[in-house]
């Protein structure tokens, strides 16, 4: 039997409360369950953050810091630029793998959004994911992935957008998997920039 690990890294408690809040809403969202998944005690927690809403602040500042959410931080190793922007429904799409998944973690928004911390550490983070978003859009553009004239500032915020609005219209439609609506909708932003794809021009 191998012994019980003493310890774990912060960033392995973060990862352990992430995978806890998609299970359990924020009202069901105990220490104790945090602790157990992350292999140590509730005591162990209090003693290094101090209370379960400091975690959560703690986490927040995490996430904004590094873009690591709880799920790792962004994959820097696919293929393309384009192809990077493309994996980003992934980690939107867990947060919806079901109807009831998707409402808990509107609600954890909402607390986010209440939270005077939280909101700023969610601000940041949101800029931060913006940011990356127009650093890889330049990136397609010199790939020749997208139009050279592409307004990549611009294109961003559509991406932003898009994926929001995407996971939402998806908890109260509920049409086929959250996964293949927010790919859908992503690749329709992108289209018209893509290279190659004729433009239509609206009649006068």
């Amino acid at each position: 039997m191998s012994p019980r690990r003493r310890k774990a890294e912060d960033v392995d408690v973060f990862a352990a409360l992430v995978r806890v809040m998609l299970r359990r809403g924020p009202a069901e969202l105990t220490l104790r369950a945090i602790a157990a998944e992350a292999g140590v005690t509730a005591g162990a927690l209090v003693h290094r953050f101090g209370s379960k809403r400091a975690l959560l602040h703690a986490h927040a500042r995490h996430a904004a810091a590094t873009s690591d959410i709880g799920f790792g931080a962004p994959d820097a190793r696919a293929g393309s630029p384009l192809q990077a922007v493309r994996a980003v429904t992934a980690v939107h799409a867990r947060l919806a793998e079901s109807p009831r998944a998707a409402l808990r973690n509107l609600a954890y928004l909402q607390n986010d959004l209440a939270d005077p911390v939280l909101r700023r550490h969610l601000l940041r983070l949101k800029r931060a994911t913006r940011a990356r978003y127009e650093q890889l859009l330049a990136d397609a553009v010199s790939a020749r992935e997208l139009r050279a004239d592409t307004d990549v500032q611009a294109l961003a915020r559509m991406i932003e957008v898009t994926l929001d609005g995407s996971f939402l219209a998806w908890t109260l439609y509920r049409e086929g998997s959250a996964a293949k609506r927010l790919r859908d909708d992503l690749e329709a932003t992108l289209r018209p920039y893509l290279r190659g794809v004729k433009q239509k021009r609206l009649r006068r």
